[in-house]
């Protein structure tokens, strides 16, 4: 094999043009290891919250950032007896621990590492990883959302928001979300039983209106800000409220506190186990990653940009990057709106 990989680069904090395209060293592996070659890779907030700076005292530069990866396993350590050379896997790469994703190679430690689901494509597989352990977590291990609960999920059209909407109904949960109305029929289509319009309605009035006054049992909170500190306004007696975001404001509990409310905090860990139960689900065909775009390797600035900028760009699920070929599919908006860019600049 060769000596060097093609690696997308965080040269420096900044924008999306931090990113350079390099030859770069492959790294050896450890007995408890296995080098993949990656296949595709995806997007995720965290991704451009560490290229933006938020995370700089984490991450040295420069540095290869990424948390999805589905590939092929070409070399496996002395000690690795889980997988051998020619498997399909999927993983999210340590997070803050070492190299990421965006490269056509990757060695990770063997525990981390899951098989890919048989039914779906690698690019598929690798929108999975981060966003859907996250979900699980959140779901299962944290709010430990049960049969004939009801959850409130925010953000139902983004890239977590669709898994959370799919993993919910699978665990056989009522689920009300927020989406633009643009989205609502996408939403249902994916298992939502009710959606709210977050532009035009409030939330809390709605979900008074949707359960009766009775709130929900679990908020599960994409957005952060106002959307948590008002999260507690929703919730039934003894509910919970889960988010993936840092608090960004100090957060009046006086709400929560009248409820018998807890709070999960969740920064995803990655194990094997939280895998093989997304790839039962997959299989079983309970839940499908939904690809709102994807993008060579090369884009990979243009991949920030979209999932950034979303909103403006009607996206919906996952931003995909196919590292072993040239895929463009991207929103219609978002191909106008570089079409428009270039013929101004020309």
């Amino acid at each position: 094999m060769k000596n060097t990989m093609k690696a997308m680069v965080l040269a420096r904090f900044g924008g999306p043009e931090a990113f350079e395209l390099r030859d770069v060293p492959v790294p050896a592996v450890g007995p408890r290891q296995v080098r993949v070659r990656v296949h595709a890779t995806a997007i995720n907030p965290l991704d451009y919250q560490i290229r933006r700076g938020d995370y700089a005292d984490y991450v040295p530069l420069p540095a290869i950032i990424g948390h999805d990866i589905s590939g092929v396993i070409e070399e496996v350590g002395s000690h690795v007896t889980e997988f051998g050379v020619g498997d399909e896997v999927y993983y999210t790469p340590r997070i803050f621990g070492g190299a990421g994703s965006y490269a056509d190679q990757h060695v990770a430690d063997v525990e981390l590492v899951g098989r890919k689901p048989e039914n779906v494509s690698h690019l598929e597989a690798a929108s999975l990883t981060l966003a859907g352990g996250t979900v699980w977590e959140a779901f299962v291990t944290r709010a430990q959302l049960t049969v004939g609960e009801t959850v409130l999920i925010h953000g139902g059209a983004g890239g977590v928001g669709t898994l959370a909407i799919q993993v919910a109904k699978a665990i056989g949960a009522k689920v009300i979300t927020t989406a633009r109305v643009s989205d609502h029929a996408f939403v249902k289509s994916l298992g939502a039983d009710e959606a709210i319009d977050f532009m035009s309605e409030d939330y809390v009035e709605a979900i008074a209106t949707i359960t009766r006054g009775r709130g929900v049992n679990v908020v599960f909170d994409t957005i952060g800000g106002d959307t948590l500190t008002r999260s507690p306004l929703v919730l039934a007696d003894a509910g919970r409220v889960v988010s993936l975001v840092d608090i960004a404001q100090p957060q009046n509990l006086i709400d929560a506190w009248g409820r018998n409310a807890s709070y999960h905090f969740v920064f995803t860990r990655q194990n094997r186990g939280k895998l093989d139960a997304l790839t039962n689900l997959v299989e079983r065909g309970l839940v499908k990653p939904i690809l709102g775009a994807t993008l060579p390797l090369a884009r990979m600035g243009e991949a920030h940009e979209l999932l950034e900028n979303g909103g403006a760009y009607a996206l919906r699920g996952k931003v995909a990057i196919d590292v072993v070929g040239q895929t463009l599919d991207v929103p219609e908006r978002f191909r106008e709106l570089k079409a428009a860019l270039l013929a101004a600049a020309s």
